[in-house]
């Protein structure tokens, strides 16, 4: 027997743990993630429209609501940049605020997320529109909510 060996076999892996291992790995991530949520300060009913597309990259979004104050439906309509209310002569610096919060490689591809309500006074929203260009973000998506198919074939 001393010119023999025995052959050794390779014990099997032991997986009883991996669904514990699985499951603190999965609530470490549930913890450390920040999900964003902007509370809404502003009444809004969105336009109808058709044709949408969503938007792709959502970190290179700012978020601009036109609409009155939540449960005050006779109050003066009202701007909110994210997750504030700001008058209209701030608007602009509010904005270039909003961008420079932002990683540098995502200040040039700014997209304006802008949500009027469908009864807001159109000099209004034209004001918002001159305070973009002031602070130069160009690339406005207007938010719609699509049309019944039937309704969008009538002129």
């Amino acid at each position: 027997m001393s010119g023999m060996r025995r052959r050794r076999e390779m014990p099997g892996l032991n997986t009883s743990s991996l669904p514990d291992l699985i499951f603190t790995v999965l609530f470490f991530f549930m913890i450390v993630t920040h999900m964003r949520s902007v509370p809404v300060k502003v009444a809004c009913r969105a336009p109808k429209g058709h044709e949408l597309s969503k938007l792709v990259k959502k970190t290179t979004v700012v978020h601009v609501w036109i609409g009155r104050p939540v449960g005050q439906p006779s109050a003066d309509y009202q701007i909110q940049v994210n997750d504030r209310v700001v008058p209209l002569s701030q608007l602009a610096s509010a904005l270039v605020e909003e961008r420079e919060r932002m990683a540098p490689e995502d200040m040039e591809s700014v997209y304006v997320s802008l949500k009027a309500d469908s009864r807001a006074p159109m000099g209004l929203v034209t004001d918002v529109k001159l305070a973009l260009r002031q602070a130069n973000l160009l690339q406005v998506a207007y938010s719609a909510v699509e049309m019944a198919p039937e309704t969008a074939a009538k002129p």
